[in-house]
């Protein structure tokens, strides 16, 4: 089965040299190309190739929201950032956009064509050099506690809970309404993510709140 490939970039050089060793492959057909990002979502929502090949900066839209509005209105597309750019403002951005994998035009034309079969077999390739990056920035990022969302108010109501009151007595204690403290209730499970109070109070003795 050939693989139907889309791709978009405004450097027509480039183009011109991946898409002819691209359609040189036994299984890659390189069904269009576009110019701008624009002129690649028109594409891609008429064509439905199998693999969008995107470069990051072109005229008019440039290929971030390209694919944003190619997956916004057809969310099975599959997305291969190729670009020279490897800065946080452009990496983050695009796999936040929902792009499948990202490569640098650095890559050579079989490093590209290997990442197309990859991406169509459902797989997600990044450059080594964007793993690390990401791996840099969660390193750095501070792991917050799922308790650490509760409010002050959620926190002493939760206390209670552990305690084993019941909504009404919660509310009668805190003087404030049954609904009240349905809706504090609520917020809680959702905040811990769990299903009742008997895994919230556990959730609290595990995390040493109570």
């Amino acid at each position: 089965m050939m693989i139907k490939v889309l791709f978009a970039d405004d450097h027509e050089m480039v183009r011109i040299g991946v898409s002819a060793y691209l359609s040189s492959q036994h299984d890659i057909d390189v069904v269009a190309e576009a110019d701008d990002g624009g002129q690649a979502v028109k594409l891609a929502l008429e064509l439905k190739p199998d693999i969008i090949l995107m470069d990051l900066v072109m005229k008019e839209m440039d290929g971030i929201e390209a694919t944003k509005q190619i997956l916004q209105s057809w969310p099975e597309a599959k997305i291969i950032i190729v670009t020279s750019f490897l800065d946080d403002e452009k990496v983050y951005p695009a796999l936040e956009a929902g792009a499948t994998s990202y490569m640098l035009k650095t890559s050579k034309a079989n490093e590209i064509a290997d990442a197309i079969r990859a991406t169509y077999q459902g797989q997600s390739i990044l450059e080594p050099e964007v793993t690390g990056k990401i791996m840099s920035k969660m390193r750095q990022k501070p792991v917050e506690a799922l308790h650490e969302q509760l409010t002050e108010r959620e926190k002493e109501i939760l206390f209670l809970i552990a305690e084993g009151k019941t909504n009404q007595e919660i509310a009668d204690q805190l003087f404030i309404a049954l609904k009240t403290v349905k809706v504090h209730v609520s917020n809680i499970l959702g905040k811990l993510q769990v299903q009742d109070r008997t895994q919230a109070v556990i959730y609290a003795f595990k995390n040493e709140l109570v």
